[in-house]
């Protein structure tokens, strides 16, 4: 083991940091490595642990990154800390709860101007579940509009989390938080281990891929230890590896010759393949290894799907390509090849939630320039068959003949909304209009309450938080949870170009939202598609009955201009003529779909909403 660390496991102390979007977490983070001198000043940047642009910009954390600190507190103990930065956003909730899992502690920050948000409350409810100790602490307290008292009555009420008024700082400034450092290390306990000598068990919590090293996993030691030319087992898929590499975040990475109970720390083997790395997973010796994994491991799958379609049909390979490096990086979205009568060749491809799709299609426009379509987002839909068979539909384009379905059940969302008196009544109505129930409510303080919901999965994937945001003037903010499955009248609904059903357009719908749903994409596609030679039809059917009707109308030539006096059966002869060509055009011709008629249905999707 490196010299630098101490190798006492009491003055270990492993934790991470948890806030609300925009409280300040990623800009602690930072100070607390200006303050452990961690970081060479002069490589010091704001959101140090941020790499990606798209992080940066957002000020959001996508992909988490540990880092190990060495710090000497005020009764001249030198400590180790490794902390293990977190993704902020729902949609990566089990790798948030798989970096708590390693670690002892929680630094939950809060916004003192803002309070108690959605996000502070699911991330403690998390840190509670994982048994970890949790530390409030109050930032941005050198605001004007910065109300100490009743944010900390706010913790203690809602959270029944007790705070320690001294715990008051700024992140931007660094003005307290030496405080919070010398707490932590006081309160925080040290990690524990059973069987310090074996056998080994170790956490895995993330993984990155190295073009030149391949998959490179970060763990957390519970027991035993890890040495350069051992042999490892991950418990969950028997994949086997030896070690080449061990070492902890300074916060680069850095080789060292063991990793010891209580350690932070990455290893380098000889996978090649991010996908046969379980976020989650117990890591022990491929000999004499331990039998029983940590506890927690669950197999994460996708809960929102939408097709990525190449602009041109000549960068297929090449968005196949993006698609195959992101998924390195990545592997918590999965893709397919699939073809559309349509848009051509293209890919369905599955993601975690709304942020991660976004996050996914923004990078490969970006890093790989890429001009792509994405059709309608969509969710998973359980089809119970009249024979008893169960079925779990993503795509409009699978599901069986109607006759064929005894029932079909739609994935629901626990959310919780917190927001401002005033606009309770406006947000209770926009649950209800989205098919969702307002479970119960709660005062959280003068000024603002709790709305506990639960509303169907597919009703918030396009406009629900940009809608939620506009009525109450920004002040709202939404956390949710998976809540299982209810049986929904859940429909399929075509659109018919020129009398052919275009497969991009299918979307499956509540049979009491089809008609509005159906008349507002026919409208859209109507405004959308430039006219042709002959008059284009837009239909919108739920099996061979037609709901909804735009017609495109054709360019019009005028035959009659040469034409100077003489009979009317002359004028008459060539508009008949014209009319009989407009009708065999109609037969054999097709229909050009650009892609702003996509991204019109897309956007206005729940414009009758």
């Amino acid at each position: 083991m490196s010299n630098d660390f101490n190798d006492d496991l009491a003055h270990t102390r492993n934790f991470c940091i948890i806030a609300h979007i925009d409280h300040g977490k990623t800009t602690l983070s930072d100070r607390i490595l200006e303050l452990t001198r961690a970081i060479d000043p002069r490589q010091l940047k704001e959101q140090t642990l941020d790499a990606m642009d798209l992080e940066r910009e957002r000020g959001i954390t996508i992909k988490s990154h540990p880092v190990s600190m060495q710090y000497t507190a005020s009764d001249g103990q030198c400590y180790r800390l490794n902390l293990i930065d977190t993704p902020g956003h729902v949609d990566f909730a089990y790798e948030v709860s798989r970096a708590m899992g390693a670690c002892e502690g929680a630094i939950l920050v809060v916004d003192a101007a803002q309070g108690v948000e959605a996000q502070t409350v699911a991330n403690a409810y998390l840190a509670i579940d994982a048994n970890l100790e949790i530390l409030p602490v109050l930032n941005k307290v050198d605001l004007p509009s910065a109300n100490v008292p009743e944010v900390i009555r706010q913790i203690e009420d809602v959270l029944g989390i007790p705070v320690d008024p001294e715990l008051k700082i700024s992140a931007k400034t660094g003005e307290g938080v030496e405080a919070v450092l010398e707490t932590l290390v006081k309160r925080f306990p040290a990690p524990k281990t059973d069987h310090p000598n074996g056998p080994l068990r170790a956490l895995v919590f993330d993984s990155v891929f190295d073009v030149y090293r391949g998959v490179i996993t970060y763990v957390r030691v519970v027991d035993g230890s890890i040495r350069a030319g051992d042999a490892l087992r991950f418990m969950s898929t028997g994949q086997t590896t030896p070690v080449k590499e061990v070492g902890i975040f300074s916060p680069f990475q850095k080789p060292v010759e063991v990793l010891e109970p209580g350690q932070v720390g990455y290893i380098v083997g000889a996978i090649k393949d991010p996908a046969e790395i379980k976020i989650g997973d117990t890591l022990t010796s491929d000999r004499d290894g331990a039998s029983v994994p940590l506890h927690g491991f669950k197999e994460i799958h996708p809960t929102v799907f939408c097709g990525i379609y190449p602009v041109s049909t000549d960068e297929y390979n090449k968005v196949r390509t993006g698609l195959e490096k992101l998924h390195l990086n990545d592997s918590a979205f999965t893709f397919h090849a699939e073809s559309s009568v349509a848009l051509g060749f293209g890919f369905r491809c599955g993601f975690l939630g709304l942020l991660h799709m976004e996050v996914v299609q923004e990078r490969l426009r970006r890093e790989f320039q890429l001009d792509i379509i994405n059709t309608h987002p969509a969710v998973i839909y359980k089809v119970t068959l009249k024979d008893g068979s169960v079925m779990e539909i993503d795509n409009p384009v699978l599901l069986p003949d109607p006759t064929r379905i005894e029932m079909i059940e739609e994935p629901v969302i626990k959310a919780r909304i917190i927001t401002m008196n005033t606009c309770m009544g406006d947000i209770m109505r926009l649950v209800m209009e989205r098919r969702g129930v307002v479970d119960c409510t709660e005062t959280l303080d003068a000024q603002r309450v709790i709305l506990t919901c639960i509303l169907p999965l597919n009703e918030i994937l396009i406009d629900f938080h940009d809608t939620l945001k506009s009525i109450s003037r920004g002040y709202a903010s939404m956390d949710y949870e998976p809540h299982g499955y209810q049986p929904s009248d859940i429909v399929r609904m075509d659109i018919l170009l020129n009398g052919e059903p275009v497969d991009a357009f299918s979307c499956m719908v509540h049979r009491d939202r089809a008609v509005a749903r159906g008349k507002q994409m026919c409208k859209a596609l109507s405004e959308t598609i430039p006219p042709h030679m002959f008059k284009i039809p837009v239909q919108a059917c739920i099996g061979r009955t037609i709901i909804a009707r735009e017609d495109i109308r054709p360019f019009r030539k005028d035959v009659t201009a040469k034409l100077y006096g003489g009979d009317v059966t002359r004028k008459q002869k060539l508009l008949k003529k014209q009319a009989e060509g407009k009708k065999r055009m109609k037969e054999f011709g097709s229909v050009n779909v650009p892609q702003s008629a996509f991204i019109a249905v897309l956007k206005g999707s729940s414009e009758e909403k």
